[in-house]
């Protein structure tokens, strides 16, 4: 599981409500915050938790064992915060350092005089308009789904930061959620330049893009 959320210290325990372990990421999933916060991490009751956490150890009080586990709250070094979403029948990861958003489906609108596989149009996402791109294209994987699951999922549209150019609009197949992945788990060996790492995540192979040359080939397409 590449999952990790930080248990509450045993100090707090009845005084911090863990709803992540209960209702969110880690439980059964049945938080109506979920839909728009993707993770827990991302909730400001999740936040609100981690400062009462602090609240409750004055500095000067500290003990080394209190200390070692506000850090297992906070302490990511060890891990890297990805999105794992589906492109056909390819599961790929987006580090988080160039997401904007997660937003659902949106018209996309066909631009005069311009044909291309790559640039999809434009879309209209919370009143600003952005170039639409098919991701697959630029990183040259064949989206067609050929495995059936037969569970319902939900296409949704990432909004990926460009290098401080605007941001552009990619359609996704699904997205199953942010994760912290161990470092240990990534392999960095790939054949795609577009690729960082591999890793291994609920029984399919996943690649974790390379957020530099994922920038340089969207800024290409957009010549």
């Amino acid at each position: 599981m590449v999952e990790k959320i930080a248990s509450i210290p045993l100090h707090t325990e009845g005084m911090i409500d863990d709803c992540w372990n209960r209702i969110g990421i880690r439980g059964d999933r049945s938080c109506a915050k979920l839909k728009q916060h993707i993770h827990c991490h991302n909730c400001e009751i999740y936040a609100a938790a981690a400062k009462r956490i602090l609240d409750l150890y004055p500095v000067q009080a500290r003990d080394s064992v209190a200390d070692e586990r506000i850090e297992s709250l906070f302490n990511h070094e060890t891990t890297t915060s990805i999105l794992v979403f589906r492109l056909g029948d390819e599961w790929l990861a987006l580090p988080l350092n160039v997401l904007v958003e997660v937003a659902p489906v949106q018209t996309i609108h066909s631009l005069p005089h311009r044909r291309s596989e790559t640039v999809l149009g434009i879309s209209n996402v919370r009143g600003s308009l952005a170039a639409c791109l098919s991701l697959a294209h630029v990183l040259g994987l064949d989206a067609t789904t050929t495995t059936t699951t037969g569970i319902r999922v939900t296409p949704r549209m990432l909004i990926i930061g460009h290098a401080g150019e605007g941001n552009v609009v990619c359609p996704v197949d699904e997205v199953d959620g942010i994760h912290d992945v161990p470092i240990s788990l990534l392999v960095s060996h790939s054949e795609s330049k577009y690729t960082r790492a591999l890793f291994q995540w609920q029984g399919h192979s996943v690649c974790l893009l390379d957020e530099h040359a994922l920038l340089h080939a969207i800024k290409r397409s957009l010549a």
